[in-house]
């Protein structure tokens, strides 16, 4: 219960204003960009940080593919040195699919999350972002892992007990 709420905690979108994620636009920084209009790609490469609303993706390569229709993004895939920084909250792997369809982004590759002293880490770390639901699920080589801190308690003036 207490990982899942830290998880949630992590990788909540702000409610203050509600916007629709997909309107935002995408914001990207490479070294190369190659399209390919029949497979309906554009592959960024190099130093690549890709910016949406408050949330930054950093990896060594970013594959963005689109779909059929108003050539929406489907998929956003990242190779490589994988970060993605929210506020305090940043997630570390080697890879990671974001599935717009699915609304979910899924971390694997030695994935971490951290929230200030607290981190979480498994084989694989899958959130459901419009569902606000996370999964950790480890394996024999990386089981779950969770690093709790307790936070302070607020000081009261007054007398102590």
């Amino acid at each position: 219960m207490l990982v899942s709420a830290f998880l949630l905690a992590g990788l909540a979108v702000a409610q203050a204003a509600p916007v629709e994620r997909n309107s935002l636009p995408i914001q990207i920084k490479s070294d190369q960009l190659v399209t390919d209009s029949a497979a309906k790609t554009a592959t960024f490469s190099g130093k690549v940080s890709a910016r949406q609303g408050d949330m930054t993706i950093y990896s060594d390569k970013v594959v963005i593919s689109y779909g059929k229709a108003n050539q929406e993004v489907e998929k956003v895939e990242a190779f490589g040195n994988v970060r993605i920084v929210q506020g305090n909250r940043h997630g570390e792997a080697g890879h990671a699919v974001y599935d717009n369809k699915g609304g979910k982004i899924v971390l694997d590759g030695g994935p971490k999350v951290y929230q200030g002293e607290d981190v979480i880490a498994g084989k694989v770390i899958t959130y459901f972002i419009d569902e606000q639901k996370s999964v950790v699920t480890g394996g024999p080589e990386a089981r779950v892992e969770a690093t709790i801190h307790p936070k302070e308690k607020a000081k009261s003036g007054g007398v102590k007990p």
